[in-house]
Formats: C-alpha cells, structure tokens, sequence
C-alpha cells in the first residue's frame, strides 16, 4: 500500500506547488498592475484637481478687487467721515451698494463702520437685512481693521447662508479706518456642479473641517480631531454655528507621494485621495478617485497571468508525463528482454547437462538425473524406457510400478492420452506424431498447457549411440511473469492514452480560459469606451459655447485628459487581440514615403507646439508589410520621442541595410540605460523622466513588440545615455511593379454645407452617447430626428420617412446593429447612408461594414473624423 501512496502523495505535492506558484505570481501581476493603474489614475485625478483648482481661484480672484474700488469710492468715504445715522445718506449707500451687486452678482455687498456695525447693504429691502447687525467679532473685520484686508469663510449671521467674505478698509486721506467694506461670495454654483461629477470634490479649512462639499452630507464634518483651542476659536467667532462634533469616517491604507494616499470609505469602497493647499486662503482642496478601474485592470492581467500560466504548466506536465511513460515502456521491455535471455540461458545450460548427464544415466530410476529440476527420460533405440528420475514421475502422477526398464515409450503415450495430457484430437493420430519424432531423431521443442493452467515446456534431443532423452519443465510461473509484463505493458498503453487525453482537455480548457480573457478584455473596454464616447461628443459641443478663453482651456484639457484614457483603452484592447492572435494582417507591397509624408505632417505640429523640430527625409523604397500595422509601429516611436525629448529636433528616417529596409526615429532626449533597454518593451514599463503633462501607460513599446513579432519585422534600439536613443524596424524591401497606382480623390466640398439640414438617426443602446450626438450633431446644423435605442427607432420608423444618415451602434442590447438594419429599411421603404460607431474594433466588424459598403468608427468618436467621414460619404452618393 505504502509504494502506491507515495506516487499519489509526491503528484499532489507537486499539483498544489504548481498552484500555488502560479497564485502567487498572478497575485504580483496583478498588484503590480494595480499599483502601476493607481498611478496613473493618480496622474490624472492630479490634473482633474488642477482644473478644480483653476475655477476655484477664478471665481475668487474674479471679485476679489471689488471691496477694494468700492472702498475709493468718494461718497462712501464721504459718508463713512459723516454723519452715518442720516437716513438720506443711508438710503443712497443702499441703493448704491444694491445697483453694484446686481450688476457684480454676488451675494451681498455690506458697509460697516469702524466699530463694525452694518449702516448700509445690497440686501437692505429683505427682512433679514444685514442693515443695522453688529459684525465687529468677525475676523474679516478685524483683520481689515488692522491689516487693510481680509477673508473669512463661514455662516452669514443674518441670513444664515453660508459664503466667503472679502474684506477691505476704507480710508481718509490720512490713511485712517473709516470702516469695512464686504463683498459675500457663495459656490453654489460650483457646489451644484461638482454633484453631478462621479468623483467627490470637498474643500477644507486650516482646522480640517470641511465646508464646501459636492456630497451636502459630508458638509461640517471634520477630517481629524478638534483642539480645545480650534473649538474655542469656532465658537467665538460662530463661523459654522455650532462646533462640528462628527469626523469623516475613513481609513488611510497606503500613502503614494505627499499629498496622495490610498484610502477606504465605509460602504463607498477604496479610494485614491489626492490634497492640494491654497495657501492664499489657507484651504485645502480634495478629491478622492475611484480604485475601481485599477481593481478592474489589476483582475484582468491577473487572469492573462494565470491563463499563460497555466498553459506552460500543462505543456510542461505534458511533457514530463511523456518522458516518464517513456522511461517506464522501455525499463519494462529492458526487464522482459532480460528475463527471456535468462531464461534461455538457464533452459540451455539444463538441456545440455541433461544430455550429458542422459549419456552416463544408469538403468531404471537413475541417481544421476535426480538432481535436475526437469523431469527426465530416457529411452533406447527400440523405444522403450531405459532410465528416468523422480520429477518425471512426479510430473505425469504415474502410478507406483507403472514406469519400468524395457517399457515400450508408446504404452507411456496411450496412458497419458487416456487422461487428456495430449490434447484434443484422434489419439491414435496424436501417438503416431509423437512416435515418428522420435524415430526421426530430430530435436525438438513446444509447449503445452495442461487443464489446470499448467505449462509444460517440452524438449526432445537425440542420444549419440541411438535413443532419445526428453525433458518436461514446468514454466507456468515464468509465463504468468510474462503475462503480467504483457498486462503491464498495455496498462501502460492504456494510461498513456488516457493521460495524452487528459491534457489534450486541459490544453482546450486553457485554450478556452484564454480566449475567455480576451472576450473579457474586449468587453470592459466596449464598456469603458461608451461613456468616454459620450463625453468627447459632449466637451466637443459645448466648446462654441464657451466665450471666456479660460473655460475654453479647460475645455481643452478635459478633451486631452480623454484622449489620453482613450488611447489606454485601445492600448489595452490591442494587447489582448494581439496575444489571442485575433488580429488579421493584411500584407502588400506600398511606397513608404506617403506614410512618412503622412506621420511627419501629423506628428510636426505636436513637435513644434512643444518647442521642438522634426525633420523627415524623403524616400522613393517600397516596402512589404502591413501599412496599418506598420503606421502604428512608427506611431509609437514617434510619440516617444515626443514624451521623452524636452528640447532638440527628431528625426525620421529610412536607411537600406543587408535584409531589407530600416526604418529609424532619432530623438536627442536623455537616452536609455543599457540595463533598461529590454524593460521598457514590457507592459507598464516606463522611465521616469517623461515630460510631466504627458505620461503614457507604458504600453506603447509592448504593443510595438508584439506587432513587429506578428509582422516578421525586426525591433531594434540604440540609445547613449544624455545624447539620445534610435528606435529602428527592419522591413523587407517590396516589388514596385505590384504597387498600384493611386487613385485621384474627389475636391474638397464645403462641409457646412454638405451637412446643413442633413436628416440624421443616432441608434443607440447607451443614452448618453445619443445625447452628445445629438448636440454635436446639431452644433452642425442637423436635424436630428432620432437619438435612441433599437426599440424607440423600430416605433418611429414609417415608410418614406427614412433619415439621409443613420450612425449605427453595433451591439444594442438583444440585437445588433445589422440584424436591426434590415427591419428598419422594410419599414422605410429606402436604404439610408449608414456609419458603423461602436466600441468594437475587431476585423470582424470592419469586414461587416465593408460588406455592407457602411462607413466605420471606432469609439470613443473624435468629432473630426465623423465630420470628415460623413461629408466624405455624402458626397460620395
């Protein structure tokens, strides 16, 4: 029992270890994807707070000047010097300070005295008029009493409405106080906008209380602790009316930089929480970013971890099993071949010391043959007995007497024939047989086996004067060894099949969890990409309506800002087709200078706005490959070369080599260690010395790799630390007599318009997305006459009704795009212009599209290039 244990026991001991590694190393994939996810969620929650920040500080520094002219004005000074009970020169200042604020709109504007007691406001029609109310204990008073200036956040005492108030003094000509002017600023505004955002934006004060929130439940909570001092000072200058007693309930788990930590909210999950100061006001902006989407990207390289994984195991146990069962057949044939080769030795060494020992045997039971395992006899040239031993009686069981000298050897055979021990047939045919052997004086040798499972070898040998001696072994163990061999043997067959099955099953579950992942990756980003759809078609709308250059700024970035979470996206769904082998390469023959033409152009305008030169050199090569594979490729390099050169020129290039044609980007950045070269063509590898307001995910290189593999092409990187670095591929040299000849594309039109009063159906299952195209679409003077899902577009469809345009989504719930197309043109009684808009960028879809002779775009949708298509394709029909 214990030897077949311990085979079991060493395989589970090594299937656990197996298991176990590979948890392990997909749980560090998976961390290390999750922190590298964090990171650059925390790059870009960074920027997000900025923006946050900006409009902050514009909306302060917008009326910050105003108590200050104010405070110039010679009739408010005039009546601050005055007599400040007359009801004359009150009313004046009411309506004055009232005409100001209308035209300023803010919330209040207040006029104090010296000792701090309001003798006029823009609020003085109201019931709770600040008119009359003494304000001398707050500390913008004080402050402006002392310092000319002040601020101060807190409750109105009045009105009980919460704002921030800029204070200045009014002075005479000899620089005296007179009083205080105050202008109240309340963020509603800002307050009801950071709502509707998915991430929570509050501000504290220095006392780490909370006062502006877009969550209202988290307002007057404190993020730490109060000091008998800091509630002392609370409660005399009443900022928030009673003292804030509750803190924001939190846990801090891990801390990136100053000022970036990772947190856990109760019921609200984790976090990343990024704090900036605003020195001016002494507050502190925040933000906290859902992890979510690092968790998320953090499971699916851990279920590419674990699915490669996994597949090497099994391929490994394949072939161990292989070997071993190979090792085992050949150590069982080794041993069976010994044993036959031991045996004949032993069989031929009895035979012939039976034959010797036959020649000197003495008459009848001969002492001389008792020591022979055989049984043994003798018989002369009349063929009768003449000598015998004990095992041959033994053997046949013959009665006492029965075997004597001179005993014709035929009466032996009618006996034993009597008995069954010649086997089936006439007996008198199987006696003859045996006689005419013997006469015949041939040697001879068989086996057989006797009704009780016995085996009998016998063998027969003529005597030199004349006679026969005949040996009978038993050698039924030796043939149950062989059939246990033989049983062993086909055991072994047997397991073979069975385990070559078994990890043929395996190699198809892995198979499969790897084409699982590849769906899974697929979905999330079709997932992610609606909404960032949605939201470039929305930025891009509101963009003509924004009139103040700042807020057009903030447009911009937030449309980088997408951008640069689009270009993730793709990165990320691009690695998964390329490892699944989804991606279909279409391979010919093209001239490469309108590529390099083309990339030059794209890529000098980033250059020149960043400061920097790129230069191309022209070239009449024709190259084999990929030209959209290839486009990427160069892509890559090129963005590079941008992110990592802070000054200095780029060069794009070309140069015949033995093999084919290399393709070069020179950039003069800060060079690449030699320890890092094979690093950075690793997922999420990237160098830290990046330009700040460009930090990519670090999956250019790692899709450039995998992409020049798929192609055949060769990558290749020399690089001089503080000169710069060479990226290169090597491609082959193609037949310029296949290139065909390019065809002359139609004059430009005027797009407006071409699209002026187009009649256009957005069919979409995410009504976000139907929402930013409609105004996008009407931005651009179309009707938009749908904007829905499948349902909606199926009740609206009449026939003659059919719109010019249908921008059709590919997966709408139940249905797809083209099942849904063909319903809607029976209904309409006409074929529309149709544009494919999905999320899903795989060859399957582009050859949908094609088929249908449909235009094609991937989300997220950047408006100029559906501007660009639709007026192509309308001026196409």
């Amino acid at each position: 029992m214990v030897p077949s244990v311990r085979p079991r026991l060493r395989l589970l001991l090594v299937g656990l270890a197996i298991a176990l590694a590979i948890g392990l190393l997909s749980a560090l994939a998976a961390w290390q994807a999750e922190q590298r996810s964090l990171r650059v969620s925390a790059e870009q929650a960074r920027e997000q707070l900025r923006l946050h920040r900006d409009t902050l500080d514009a909306i302060v520094e917008r009326y910050r000047m105003l108590p200050a002219v104010l405070a110039l004005d010679p009739e408010v000074r005039d009546a601050l010097a005055g007599d400040t009970s007359d009801a004359a020169v009150v009313e004046r200042l009411n309506r004055k300070l009232e005409q100001v604020n209308g035209v300023a709109t803010t919330s209040t504007l207040t006029l104090l005295d010296r000792n701090g007691k309001a003798i006029a406001a823009s609020n003085w029609r109201t019931p709770n008029s600040n008119v009359g109310t003494d304000y001398g204990f707050r500390p913008y008073f004080q402050q402006a009493m002392t310092h000319g200036t002040g601020d101060f956040y807190a409750l109105g005492y009045t009105t009980g409405v919460p704002g921030y108030f800029l204070s200045q003094a009014v002075r005479d000509a000899q620089g005296r106080a007179l009083g205080v002017l105050v202008v109240k600023l309340v963020f509603n505004e800002l307050e009801a906008a950071w709502r509707t955002l998915p991430d929570p934006v509050f501000v504290s004060d220095a006392h780490g209380v909370i006062f502006l929130s877009g969550r209202d439940r988290w307002r007057y909570l404190d993020l730490r602790p109060l000091r008998e001092n800091e509630r002392s000072e609370l409660a005399r200058t009443r900022q928030y009316g009673e003292v804030p007693q509750r803190l924001l309930q939190y846990r801090e788990l891990q801390a990136f930089a100053p000022g970036v930590r990772r947190v856990r909210l109760p019921g609200q999950g984790e976090h990343i929480w990024l704090s900036q100061t605003l020195p001016e006001q002494g507050w502190t902006l925040h933000l906290l970013h859902s992890t979510r989407s690092s968790a998320a990207a953090a499971r699916t390289v851990a279920i590419a971890v674990a699915g490669g994984l996994l597949a090497v195991a099994f391929l490994l146990l394949s072939v161990h099993q292989r070997r071993r069962l190979a090792r085992l057949r050949e150590r069982s044939r080794v041993e069976l071949q010994q044993l036959v080769e031991q045996h004949a030795i032993e069989l031929r060494t009895a035979q012939d010391g039976l034959v010797q020992a036959a020649g000197g045997a003495d008459y009848g039971e001969s002492p001389s043959l008792q020591h022979l395992p055989q049984g043994v006899c003798v018989i002369d040239a009349d063929l009768r007995l003449v000598a015998w031993n004990r095992r041959y009686i033994e053997l046949f069981k013959f009665p006492a007497g029965f075997i004597h000298v001179g005993l014709p050897i035929e009466e032996v055979f009618r006996y034993n024939a009597r008995r069954g021990l010649l086997g089936p047939g006439p007996i008198e045919e199987a006696i003859a047989r045996r006689l005419e052997h013997l006469r015949s004086g041939k040697p001879h040798m068989h086996e057989r086996e006797r009704s009780d499972g016995t085996v009998i070898e016998i063998r027969g040998n003529p005597l030199p004067d004349g006679g026969f001696v005949t040996s009978y072994a038993d050698i039924t163990a030796y043939k149950q060894a062989a059939r246990d061999l033989r049983s062993l043997a086909d055991a072994l067959e047997h397991r073979i099949g069975e385990r070559t099955r078994d990890l043929a099953v395996a190699k198809s579950e892995a198979e499969n969890a790897n084409r699982s992942k590849t769906r899974f990756v697929a979905a999330a980003v079709h997932d992610l990409l609606q909404p960032l759809n949605a939201a470039r078609m929305f930025v891009s709308a509101m963009r003509d309506k924004l009139q103040e250059p700042q807020t057009q700024q903030l447009a911009d970035n937030v449309e980088d800002a997408l951008a640069a979470q689009d270009a993730i996206l793709n990165s990320l769904l691009d690695i998964s087709r390329l490892e699944s082998g989804a991606l279909e390469t279409r391979v010919r023959d093209f001239p490469l200078a309108p590529l390099l033409e083309t990339l030059a152009r794209e890529f000098g305008m980033l250059a020149r706005a960043r400061g920097l030169r790129l230069d191309w050199v022209r070239t009449q090569a024709v190259v084999r490959s990929d030209e959209a594979l290839l486009r990427r490729i160069l892509q890559n390099f090129l963005s590079n070369a941008l992110r990592y050169t802070p000054k200095g020129r780029i060069l794009l290039g070309c140069r015949r080599v033995e093999g084919g044609l290399r393709i070069e980007v020179h950039d003069t950045g800060p060079g690449i260690p030699e320890a890092r070269q094979q690093e950075i063509f690793e997922e999420f590898r990237r160098l830290d010395d990046g330009t700040a307001d460009d930090r990519g995910a670090g999956l250019g290189l790692a899709i450039v790799e995998r992409i020049a593999r798929l192609l055949g092409h060769r990558v290749g990187l020399r690089s001089t630390v503080g000169r710069g670095s060479v990226f290169s591929v090597l491609v082959p040299l193609g037949d310029s007599g296949a290139v065909a000849a390019p065809v002359a594309g139609a004059a430009a039109a005027d797009d407006d318009q071409d699209l002026r009063d187009c009649t256009v159906w957005c069919v979409d299952d995410d009504p976000r997305v139907c929402e930013a195209s409609r105004a996008l679409l009407q931005r651009w003077s179309c009707q938009v006459e749908l904007a829905a899902g499948a349902g909606e577009a199926l009740a609206a469809a009449r026939p003659g009704a059919a719109p010019r345009l249908l921008l059709l989504d590919m997966r709408l719930g139940d249905t797809t795009g083209p099942e849904l197309y063909p319903q809607l043109v029976e209904r309409w009684g006409s074929e529309p212009i149709v544009i494919l808009v999905t999320a899903e960028q795989d060859d399957t879809v582009r050859a949908i599209a094609r088929q249908h002779d449909w235009g094609y775009l991937p989300k997220p949708v950047r408006p100029a290039a559906l501007r660009a298509l639709i007026t192509q394709m309308l001026l196409r029909q």
